[in-house]
């Protein structure tokens, strides 16, 4: 692609759903998890399926669920109610450990995609509402950590999507204004945060929600993230 565009400077992007496909990795995952707590209690296995919004006969998160833009806290508080324990902390620890070896699935070669945007002049961040050494372990074991400028968890200081506060920080970090910054993301809460922070707003259809959810927030809705450099370039020529 063609060097930075007059209109986008720096881009943003949502983790889940957006640089991995939220089904393959985590519906995955989660069928693991839940068989591995509830340790052969076919109730308690049902119960946390239902506190979750997980469908146990199709192994998937209903669309419902708010797992899927939830923090890790907001996922231990759920797990931690359920099995009836009070060390909450304890529990979110355990969680962040086993979302580290979640069976990630890229939704493209990340490597060159992302390298073609760094070597275009574009800054890059990730903004994830999933804690902030998953997000690092799952970028590094993507092999791909160090083609960011800037990755920002829910627990780093920031606050968590829907707000503002953490896109705007990625902003700060890498001296672009809001206005030539572009969020992808796959939730409405990723969206909504781009809106709120002055962004430009592009969904993708690599998560749960649908493009009819999506696209009364969206400047565009791309099947995924691989049609982004198509879409700067169109957004360029406009101007």
């Amino acid at each position: 692609m063609s060097g930075v565009s007059a209109v986008f400077k720096a881009v943003l992007f949502d983790k889940d759903g957006t640089l991995f496909d939220f089904r393959a990795t985590w519906d995955r995952w989660a069928a693991d998890l839940l068989v591995q707590i509830c340790e052969g209690d076919d109730v308690l296995l049902r119960n946390m399926a239902q506190a979750l919004a997980f469908d146990l006969e199709k192994q998937a998160f209903l669309p419902s669920s708010f797992v899927i833009a939830g923090t890790s806290r907001e996922v231990a508080q759920v797990i931690a109610r359920v099995l009836g324990r009070s060390d909450l902390a304890s529990v979110e620890q355990e969680i962040v450990a086993s979302t580290k070896n979640a069976p990630l699935q890229p939704v493209v070669e990340l490597a060159p995609f992302l390298q073609n945007l760094r070597d275009a002049g574009f800054k890059l961040g990730v903004m994830t509402n999933d804690a902030e050494a998953v997000a690092d372990a799952h970028l590094g074991k993507a092999g791909v950590r160090d083609h960011f400028d800037f990755v920002c968890g829910s627990d780093s200081g920031f606050g968590a999507k829907p707000d503002p506060e953490p896109l705007l920080a990625f902003c700060k970090h890498v001296h672009v204004d809001p206005f030539h910054t572009v969020m992808l993301g796959d939730s409405t809460h990723d969206l909504q945060a781009a809106r709120a922070a002055g962004m430009a707003a592009v969904g993708v259809l690599t998560g749960v929600a649908k493009a009819a959810e999506l696209a009364p927030l969206s400047d565009a809705v791309l099947s995924d993230i691989g049609q982004l450099p198509a879409w700067l370039n169109e957004m360029s020529e406009r101007k």
